[in-house]
């Protein structure tokens, strides 16, 4: 598999052009780029799915929890 079709390659460059929408979304707001408030309603939105798109890859990506069928992964109460 090359790495331009690298599923996890593709979900890194996908997250930095998220992230590069984000900031010219942020920055749009904060230059005063709005002229109403639903424009602003809409541009809110936006920065709050990509947010949410980028939290969720990142969790997709570095799982918090354990494997349960890790047989390395024993936790020891008693010793």
């Amino acid at each position: 598999m090359s790495e331009a079709t690298d599923p996890v390659n593709v979900i890194y460059k996908f997250k930095r052009t998220m992230q590069e929408q984000l900031d010219a979304l942020v920055q749009t707001l904060a230059n005063g780029g709005i002229d109403n408030m639903s424009e602003y309603k809409y541009i809110i939105g936006k920065i709050h799915a990509i947010d949410l798109m980028n939290q969720e890859l990142s969790n997709l990506l570095e799982p918090k929890e354990p494997k349960n069928d890790d047989p390395d992964n024993i936790t020891r109460i008693r010793r």
